[in-house]
C-alpha cells in the first residue's frame, strides 16, 4: 500500500512541479518564452529582470510555492495518516516536485532551478527549520544581494540543521541532502558568473529592462 502511495505520489508531484509560473506568465501576458529573456532561467529572479516588479511577478513565485505545497501537503497527510511517515512523505514529495520544475516533460525538460519548490517543501518537513532558513536567506541575500548565494547557503544549511530538530529517519535527511545538490547544482552557472564578475545583483527595485 505504502508503494502504491509513493508512486502515485512520485509522478502527480512531478507533473505538478514541472508547471512553470514563469514560462506560463511569459507566454500568456508577453507571448513570449522566459527562456529567451535575460539569463534563460524560468525563474522568478530572471522574470523579475527582464518584466518588472509588477504583481504578475510577484505571481509567479506564489505559483510556483503554491503548486509544490498542494502535492506535498496531500503527500504528507495521507502518509502520516496511515504510515505515521509524514516527514517522508512531505519530503519524498517535494523532491519529485524539484525534479519536476528543474526537467519538465512539460516543457521538453527545460525547468528552473526548484529553489521555491524546495523552501514549499521544508515547511511541511520542520518549520523550525524553515524559519532558521529564511532568516539565513534574507540575511545571505540582503548583504550580498546575489539571489544564488542566498538560495544555495539556505539549501544547504537546511540537512545540516535538520538532525537537531529530533528527525532521525535517515531517508528524510537523504531526501533533504538530494534536494539540496539539487539546488546547488542547479546553480553551477551562477557561481561561474560570480567568478568571472559578471552574476547579476537581486533589488527589489529592479525595473523592467
Amino acid at each position: 500500500m505504502m508503494t502504491l502511495v509513493l508512486v502515485v505520489s512520485a509522478v502527480v508531484s512531478y507533473l505538478m512541479g514541472g508547471l512553470n509560473g514563469a514560462i506560463l506568465a511569459s507566454r500568456l501576458f508577453h507571448h513570449e518564452d522566459i527562456r529567451e529573456k535575460g539569463s534563460g532561467n524560468p525563474g522568478f529572479t530572471n522574470y523579475k529582470r527582464v518584466y518588472g516588479n509588477g504583481i504578475v511577478t510577484w505571481l509567479v513565485m506564489i505559483f510556483d510555492v503554491v503548486k509544490t505545497m498542494f502535492v506535498v501537503a496531500i503527500t504528507a497527510w495521507v502518509m502520516g495518516a496511515y504510515f505515521d511517515q509524514w516527514q517522508f512523505g512531505a519530503q519524498f514529495s517535494g523532491l519529485c516536485a524539484m525534479l519536476g520544475h528543474c526537467f519538465p516533460v512539460w516543457y521538453r525538460f527545460k525547468g528552473g532551478k526548484a529553489f521555491m519548490a524546495g523552501f514549499a517543501t521544508i515547511w511541511f518537513v520542520d518549520w523550525r527549520m524553515t524559519l532558521l532558513a529564511m532568516a539565513l536567506f534574507l540575511i545571505v541575500l540582503f548583504t550580498s544581494r546575489y539571489m544564488s548565494v542566498a538560495s544555495c547557503s539556505a539549501a544547504l544549511f537546511c540537512p545540516i540543521v535538520l538532525p537537531f530538530f529530533g528527525v532521525d529517519n535517515i531517508w528524510v535527511e537523504l531526501l533533504a541532502i538530494a534536494g539540496a545538490m539539487l539546488i546547488i547544482l542547479r546553480h553551477h552557472e551562477n557561481f561561474a558568473k560570480l567568478l568571472r564578475g559578471e552574476e547579476s545583483k537581486f533589488s527589489l527595485k529592479s525595473k523592467k529592462v
